[in-house]
């Protein structure tokens, strides 16, 4: 299905789970993610929760038109979908990218936010991240999306998942390439760029929260998810050791598990 968003552009989401439950939970993806990416952790949650499942401007099946979003419209965008289907509040899990969302979500919006769930997430830059980032543009320009995931995915995936995949990484990559492009990229890029020090932000989020890490992501460390726990008050933070940072990859019964327990 499709949501059209406050300027006009076309949203991708998916309504599953049960449909008879008020509570719902609100699944954000990671950068180069789509829905498809939570197929994995739904089974867990399917049968007591409705789910809503959406792609971001310049992601998967939704539009990939116009000037780069900053995480405010995204968060806007975001609340669009949940309007036209008629969801006052919703607990929101987000993955990375979709965390810094889901940030902007709790501050802008509380009153639409029962509680929040930020999985390998982060709300400042470190010049080692700067270096991350930095290399993963420059593949993008010389060789596109697929020597971009040649240079990303041992950053966002453990060297357990390496031994023990979920999905092949060939498959992975090119399941990936079919719904990404060199331009919407870079425009989602941009705005994590562009994304202030958010820590001081985060002091205003009165939601539940939970803060979900890896103890092997090498993207975001662990002290980065730490500093985001740190800045939002009564927050709870979990470090799972033998995880990397795609956590709706990696110990997937563990993480689904985890968000469980705080949901009750």
């Amino acid at each position: 299905m499709f949501c059209k968003t406050e300027d006009g552009r076309s949203i991708y989401f998916e309504v599953r789970g049960n449909h008879d439950t008020q509570e719902t939970l609100v699944f954000l993806n990671g950068l180069s993610q789509s829905t498809l990416s939570w197929g994995f952790m739904l089974p867990y949650f399917e049968s007591k929760f409705r789910i809503v499942l959406m792609d971001f401007v310049f992601q998967g099946q939704s539009d990939k038109t116009g000037e780069m979003r900053d995480f405010n419209q995204h968060a806007r965008d975001v609340l669009s979908v949940l309007d036209l289907l008629h969801i006052d509040r919703a607990i929101f899990i987000g993955l990375s990218y979709g965390s810094l969302v889901a940030q902007h979500l709790a501050v802008n919006h509380p009153d639409r936010v029962n509680k929040l769930c930020l999985l390998s997430t982060f709300a400042h830059k470190t010049p080692y991240y700067e270096a991350v980032e930095l290399s993963w543009r420059r593949a993008l320009d010389f060789g596109g999306y697929s020597l971009m995931l040649d240079v990303m995915l041992p950053f966002v995936l453990s060297n357990s998942y390496f031994t023990h995949p979920i999905i092949p990484i060939d498959m992975m990559k090119a399941a990936r390439q079919d719904l990404m492009d060199t331009a919407s990229l870079h425009k989602l890029m941009d705005a994590t760029h562009a994304r202030k020090d958010f820590r001081e932000d985060l002091r205003n989020i009165k939601a539940p929260t939970i803060v979900i890490h890896g103890k092997q992501d090498t993207l975001f460390t662990v002290d980065l998810g730490q500093a985001v726990a740190d800045n939002i008050p009564n927050s709870i933070f979990v470090v799972l050791d033998k995880a990397g940072h795609t956590l709706n990859l990696e110990e997937v019964r563990l993480v689904s598990e985890t968000i469980l327990n705080f949901i009750k």
